[in-house]
């Protein structure tokens, strides 16, 4: 179960990572305009009317938001890593950082692995 969870967050990590900065930014948004005091109409009414919880919901909602933007990061700069990395056609070089290759690529979908094995097909790299 723990395997399958670790592949669909992988395959996914830029559209979670999305998701997650946008619900960081709600819930901040919608925390802020409650501490003002500031009504809406409609449904936003009974979510910024929580007076109680809006600083629990400030907190969360940063918290979200920095965990967004972290995988982003993160996903971003393995990404640029690998593709600078793949552009090579010198087998010493590709030789030279194979390790740090791999641990990169495991935090990638698949496509990036797929990428790496032909990539070493070509160079002949076992």
């Amino acid at each position: 179960m723990a395997g399958k969870l670790t592949n669909f967050l992988r395959e996914y990590v830029f559209t979670l990572s999305i998701l997650l900065i946008i619900l960081g930014l709600v819930l901040l948004i919608l925390s802020i305009l409650g501490l003002q005091n500031i009504t809406l109409g409609g449904i936003l009414t009974s979510i910024t009317s929580l007076n109680l919880w809006n600083a629990y919901i400030l907190v969360f909602g940063l918290i979200i938001l920095a965990f967004g933007i972290y995988y982003q990061h993160s996903f971003q700069k393995n990404k640029r890593f690998i593709l600078k990395e793949l552009e090579t056609n010198k087998r010493s070089e590709l030789c030279k950082r194979h390790k740090e290759i791999h641990r990169r690529i495991k935090h990638l979908p698949s496509k990036y692995q797929k990428m790496l094995s032909d990539k070493e097909k070509e160079l002949n790299i076992k």
